[in-house]
């Protein structure tokens, strides 16, 4: 039996993002989330969402009561409305994103990618364990981008993704720290003393999320 996160820590919805990110004007950014199963009633999820004032999509393929891969036909139509309307879509392909490791592997991601090139989508996890692969992933199509959040600090592949960040990937690489499985603060504090020039570090933590997001 494979848990999904919301099973340990409930779900949230897209109202309640949107009442928090309205309490704390400034401080926070909202994320809609989405149930793919009816199409129509998902755009409808997403059109409200950005209403509320929320800026993005996050799909979680994998972890659906149904796991579905990245690149299933359902997904599709959530993924043209997104792309239609510049909506940013975050999908999380990588460490536990579904019942088996196939669920994480960066080829489904590819065919998004290639067949919606005017979509960003933000790569949740990093696609770890697959890190050569989906840098290739990211190294041929530029509209995506790579958060390898908790999966950057001290995992095998690490080094690659921070050859990447300093390179090609500089202005698509988003620092997180998928809290609450990492501490928000330590993560900061260790990601600011990598030996990462003053640009790159500014354009990891802040900048590309803000041009992302439209800030």
């Amino acid at each position: 039996v494979t848990a999904r996160v919301s099973d340990f820590f409930g779900s949230v919805s897209n109202a309640d993002v949107a009442a928090i990110v309205a309490e704390y004007p400034g401080r926070f950014i909202g994320v809609a989330a989405v149930d793919p199963t009816n199409r129509r009633a998902a755009i409808r999820q997403i059109d409200e969402a950005m209403a509320m004032g929320l800026k993005a999509v996050n799909i979680e393929p994998g972890a659906y009561p149904i796991p579905m891969y990245a690149d299933d036909a359902r997904l599709y139509p959530l993924y043209a409305h997104c792309e239609d309307n510049a909506i940013p879509v975050i999908i999380m392909n990588g460490g536990n994103a579904g019942p088996d490791l196939s669920y994480s592997f960066t080829v489904p991601l590819d065919r998004v990618a290639a067949d919606f090139p005017e979509l960003k989508i933000v790569v949740s996890h990093g696609g770890w364990p697959w890190v050569t692969q989906v840098i290739h992933v990211a190294y041929r199509r530029p509209n995506v981008y790579l958060s390898p959040d908790m999966y950057l600090h001290e995992a095998p592949g690490m080094e690659h993704y921070l050859q990447a960040l300093s390179g090609f990937l500089a202005e698509r690489f988003l620092f997180a720290s998928c809290y609450p499985l990492t501490p928000v603060k330590d993560y900061t504090d260790w990601f600011q003393k990598l030996p990462l020039s003053p640009h790159v570090r500014e354009r990891a933590l802040w900048r590309n999320a803000a041009e992302l997001l439209r800030l």
